[in-house]
Order: C-alpha cells, then structure tokens, then sequence
C-alpha cells in the first residue's frame, strides 16, 4: 500500500509462447524464467498482493511451487493470440477485487520475459505514478541500435527511409533525438482508465532503466543474451 492506495502486483503468463517454447517456466540459471519475476515483485514494498494469471495448469503449478498465488485460471479467451493486455488486467482486477474483498487503485503489470528488474524498479516507478499522477508509468531503454532512423522500406526494390535520412558519418549514439523503447519490466495503472478499457492513456511517464536489466526475451537469440548477461554478472559478483 502507498498513500492509502491498495496496489496489485500482476504477472501474466499464458501457456501459447512462441519463440521460446514454455517460456514463463524454462530453466534460466537453475530458475523457472518466471521465478526471477515473482521475486522482485515479492520484494516490493508496495505491492499488496502479487499474483499469477496464466490459462496453463503446468504454470500454475510450478508457480504455486515457487510460493506465488495463481487464485484462478484465466479464460481461455483471454490466453489466445489475439487476447490483449488490458482484458487480462481487466479480468485480474474485477476477480481480485471480490476474492479480496478491497478496491485496488493501482496495478503493477510485471511481464515474465525481463529477469533482471529489480525491486527497486518496481518501487520507483510506483512512487513515480504516486507524485506525479500520469495517466501510467513505462519503463524503457536508450536505444541505439534499434534507433527509428535506421529502419527502412523497401520500394521499387530499394530501401528507403521509414522516418527520415539516415545522417552519414554520425555514430549511432548521437543520432538524434535519442530514442527509447519499451523493455517490457514494468507497467504502473490506475484502475480508473483500465476499467475505462484505456491501457496507456496520453500521459505516459517514462522510467529509464540501464541496457543490463533491460533484456526482454522473445526468442531463443534474446534467450542467450540474458543468459551470458547472467553468467558474466554473476562471476563479476
């Protein structure tokens, strides 16, 4: 609880990964992938009741096993490929809500793929919500490599440029304006908009978080990145 606000931690997981098969619960460093999520929720100190919705029965368990709530399983029509972010939310909170017998005014949308969040970026970016009152808070990376002037089309079988001219002779970390992307770690709501059925809103206050805990596996390339990330952290340590 924050300033008399009761806060939802939330951690999707359905079962129909795609890129990495079994995803949420293929062994990361001796871990469920998963489980690296529920611990820097758990150690929130903001969060009041940190749960699991995932369609998948294998899930739930192993989430169960690793001392998690998994209070319900989740629709079928809200685990398919077309489901989208604000229905499970939305589904959470209505069914939390009368489980728990409280108003939850804020939820913490915590997706599996990013392992290396910390706690305390979970904490930041509610106190950031707390004080400045946006309509959500987003956690992003610089980017460089993925910066928007360097995409392309292709067009009469040449590339041309999506946004603009990409500038010569100009190293991508000054390109400008800097650009940052959403690494999937954490998301702050207000039920207020959610219930509303608007997921972000206009006002989106951003959380830069450092490229070393800002992995998002979606496929098994994104799956050795975070694991040789791991490896090197853990023998520096």
């Amino acid at each position: 609880m924050i300033d008399g606000m009761n806060v939802l931690g939330l951690i999707p997981a359905r079962g129909g990964s795609k890129g990495v098969p079994k995803k949420n619960i293929k062994s990361l460093m001796g871990k469920p992938l998963i489980q690296y999520t529920v611990e820097s929720g758990k150690h929130s100190k903001y969060i009041d009741h940190l749960i699991v919705s995932t369609d998948n029965k294998e899930i739930a368990e192993i989430c169960r096993n690793i001392h998690v709530d998994v209070p319900f399983i989740r629709p079928d029509y809200l685990a398919s490929d077309e489901a989208k972010a604000i229905g499970v939310i939305q589904h959470a909170i209505i069914t939390m809500e009368e489980l728990d017998g409280v108003t939850y005014d804020i939820v913490v949308y915590l997706e599996p793929p990013n392992p290396l969040r910390l706690s305390e970026d979970i904490d930041t970016c509610i106190d950031l919500f707390i004080r400045n009152q946006p309509d959500c808070v987003v956690s992003v990376q610089e980017v460089n490599q993925f910066h928007p002037i360097l995409m392309k089309r292709i067009e009469n079988n040449r590339l041309k440029p999506i946004w603009k001219v990409e500038p010569e002779g100009v190293p991508r970390q000054l390109y400008n304006p800097t650009a940052y992307m959403r690494n999937g770690a954490v998301y702050v709501f207000g039920k207020e908009l959610i219930m509303n059925g608007i997921l972000y809103g206009k006002e989106i206050l951003p959380y830069i978080m450092p490229l070393e805990r800002s992995v998002c596996i979606d496929d098994m390339m994104d799956w050795f990145v975070a694991e040789a990330w791991m490896k090197s952290r853990d023998e520096v340590k």
